[in-house]
């Protein structure tokens, strides 16, 4: 068995405002604000359900293509999950999309980042 050069840190978000955009994530998947890692170009989420940590950080471009990388939030019950994400600010992207194990939706945050809302998949 070959070493491990690392261990899986936190998943990273570029973003305009990410007091924002933490706050946003933080109504979908929890969570506090790490008041002693805040700084005005950086916001992390501790303690978010099913993840150890989100951050936010500012960078001066703009996005402007699809994310190769997104996130996938589980869900029990899809249409209040996403009524309740675009209560938060989300928008939808194209309609719920079903496969053999599961569905999903597939939504955009506040700046445009793309994610999904699942349910039925095996985790």
């Amino acid at each position: 068995m070959k070493s491990i050069i690392g261990r899986f840190s936190e998943v990273v978000i570029d973003c305009a405002d990410p007091r924002g955009l933490a706050e946003f994530w933080r109504g979908l998947l929890g969570g506090e604000i790490d008041a002693a890692a805040e700084t005005p170009r950086w916001v992390a989420l501790v303690g978010c359900t099913g993840i150890s940590r989100i951050a936010f950080q500012q960078v001066p471009e703009h996005k402007g293509v699809k994310n190769r990388v997104h996130i996938d939030v589980d869900v029990a019950d899809l249409a209040p999950a996403t009524a309740q994400a675009v209560a938060l600010g989300a928008t939808m992207q194209g309609g719920v999309v079903h496969e053999l194990h599961g569905m999903f939706q597939v939504l955009r945050d506040p700046e445009d980042n793309e994610f999904c809302l699942v349910t039925g998949y095996p985790l």
